[in-house]
């Protein structure tokens, strides 16, 4: 069985809308976009980038799917990152989606049951941004691992991780957390089961 990792650039309020570019989701009349730019250095791209490497398999919802499939295709084949998304298999969940135009896509309408299996093919499938699908994920309990990326603001407004689908469970800090030099860090968290409550923290210690 392969792990199921949600990757996600995120503000310190919870905010993953449109990290990239001023119109890539303008969606509620979010006015923010392109707000992950300002903090880019090369030591987060070398990690970022290291984590694009491992991806087996893409999983995306439809919003995301689209922003993807406009752009990644027209890069040159000399980019490592197109070469990576353009290469790997690619499923994109969508009751409306009939003719995907990336070449290697997959479309999935029952989330539940078929991305475990897909899970059952590949080692590694990577979900970046599509926060609807990553709700609707953790609500199925699929999500293995978190690759959180926050970066040091707040916006107040826009579309929030956990925002909807969130169940109970537990996470464990798998790797040291990297700190760059604008003040971003990633931080990788894997699913350990149920949380433990209860605790009445005046008897520790």
């Amino acid at each position: 069985m392969g792990i199921l990792a949600v990757d996600l650039f995120i503000t310190l309020d919870g905010i993953y809308q449109a990290p990239g570019g001023p119109d890539e989701d303008r969606e509620g009349g979010f006015e923010y976009g392109g707000w992950q730019g300002a903090y880019f250095d090369d030591e987060s791209g070398a990690v970022i980038g290291a984590g694009i490497d491992r991806i087996d398999a893409l999983l995306l919802g439809r919003k995301t799917y689209d922003i993807f499939a406009g752009f990644w295709p027209r890069q040159g084949a000399d980019d490592p990152i197109a070469g990576r998304f353009n290469a790997v298999p690619k499923f994109v969940a969508s009751h409306t989606l009939t003719d995907p135009s990336w070449a290697g896509t997959t479309v999935i309408t029952d989330v539940a049951n078929e991305v475990r299996a897909v899970k059952e093919r590949f080692d590694e499938i990577h979900v970046i941004g599509s926060g609807d699908l990553v709700g609707s994920l953790l609500e199925a309990n699929l999500v293995d691992r978190l690759n959180l990326y926050v970066y040091p603001l707040t916006l107040g407004t826009g579309k929030r991780l956990f925002d909807r689908g969130t169940i109970p469970a537990a996470f464990s800090l798998v790797q040291q957390p990297i700190a760059f030099p604008k003040g971003a860090i990633a931080l990788v968290y894997e699913h350990t089961g149920e949380p433990v409550t209860g605790i009445d923290i005046s008897e520790l210690g």
